[in-house]
C-alpha cells in the first residue's frame, strides 16, 4: 500500500477529496491512480471547473457535436449533458469506494445551477433533475447554503436525495443549515422514508477561512504569507476545527434534541462536515 502523506491523512480518519474532475482525467486513468496512490475517496465539481476542463483540448469535441446536431441551442442544457457524462462515470468508478465504506465515501458532487442560489423553487427543481438524470446511490448534488438555499436543502432531504451544502461561511448559517437538515430527517420519516438511505456534508471553504486569515493578519502588521508555518496563529485546520466545535456548542437545545430524537427514532447517518480547499478532506470522525 502507497505510504503517502494523503494515505497517512486517511488513517487518521480524513476523507481525501478531489476539487476537480475532466473527462481527461477519466479516459487517462488519472483519477484511478489518485484513488489508488493519494488516497483519494471523493470528487466534487462546479460549472467553473467544467468550463475550464471543457475549454482545454478536443475531450468533449464529439459529444458536443453530437448535441448540436439534435438541435438543442441552450448553454445551460448543453453543459448539463456534457458534465452529465463525466459525473456519470465518476460515479461508477468510486462506486467501489461507497460500497466498501458503507456509504460513507466515493461521493461525486454535481452542483445546482448558480444563478438559481435565491430561486427556491428553482434549486429544489433543477437537484431533483439532477437525481433522477444520474440515478446512483453515491451521487451528492450541491446546494448553495443561502437563504433559499436553506429550503431547498430541508426539501431536498425530506425527498430522501443525498446533498452537499456548500458555501457556508459564518456559525449562524451552519446552524441554520443543521437545522434544515433535521427537519428535512423529520419530514423524510413522518413520510415514511429511509433516512439511512440518505447522506450529507455540509462543506467550510478553508481557502476563504485561509484569506482571511491572513487579511486580519496583516491589518495587525503580520505577513499573512506565513500564517500557516507561524505557531503562534490559528491555522485554517484549527480554525475549522474551532468553527466545527463552537457551531456544535452553539446550537439550540431545541435543535439537539430533535437530532438525537431523529437519530435514535431512525438510524439516521450522521451529517458530516468538509472543510474544502482545491483538494478537500472530510473528518470520518
Amino acid at each position: 500500500m502507497p505510504d503517502s502523506n494523503l494515505h497517512k491523512l486517511s488513517a487518521l480518519g480524513q476523507s481525501v477529496w478531489i476539487d476537480y474532475l475532466s473527462r481527461q482525467m477519466l479516459k487517462s486513468g488519472k483519477l484511478a491512480r489518485m484513488m489508488e496512490e493519494d488516497a483519494v475517496v471523493g470528487v466534487t465539481s462546479n460549472p467553473t471547473i467544467f468550463q475550464k476542463a471543457i475549454a482545454e483540448g478536443d475531450a468533449y469535441d464529439e459529444q458536443l457535436k453530437e448535441i448540436l446536431d439534435t438541435g438543442e441551442e441552450d448553454p445551460r442544457e448543453i453543459f448539463l449533458q456534457l458534465s452529465s457524462h463525466d459525473i456519470s462515470d465518476a460515479c461508477d468508478l468510486l462506486r467501489k469506494v461507497w460500497d466498501k465504506g458503507e456509504g460513507l465515501d466515493g461521493y461525486v458532487s454535481w452542483e445546482v445551477d448558480p444563478t438559481l442560489a435565491y430561486d427556491r423553487e428553482g434549486t429544489v427543481a433543477q437537484a431533483k433533475r439532477l437525481h433522477e438524470w444520474i440515478d446512483k446511490p453515491n451521487l451528492y448534488v450541491k446546494i448553495p447554503a443561502t437563504k433559499p438555499g436553506l429550503g431547498a436543502i430541508e426539501e431536498m432531504i425530506a425527498f430522501g436525495k443525498s446533498i452537499n451544502v456548500t458555501l457556508i461561511f459564518s456559525l449562524e448559517r451552519h446552524e441554520e443549515v443543521m437545522e434544515a437538515y433535521v427537519r428535512g430527517l423529520e419530514r423524510l420519516v413522518e413520510s415514511g422514508g429511509d433516512p439511512k438511505q440518505v447522506h450529507s456534508v455540509a462543506s467550510f471553504f478553508v481557502s476563504r477561512v485561509d484569506t482571511e486569515t491572513d487579511k486580519r493578519l496583516d491589518e495587525h502588521g503580520g505577513d499573512g504569507r506565513s500564517s500557516r508555518a507561524c505557531s503562534a496563529s490559528p491555522t485554517p485546520s484549527s480554525l475549522i476545527r474551532t468553527i466545527w466545535s463552537s457551531s456544535r456548542a452553539r446550537a439550540g437545545k431545541r435543535s439537539r434534541r430533535r437530532a438525537r430524537r431523529s437519530s435514535a427514532a431512525s438510524g439516521r447517518p450522521r451529517r458530516r462536515r468538509t472543510p474544502s480547499t482545491e483538494t478537500s478532506c472530510t473528518s470520518r470522525s
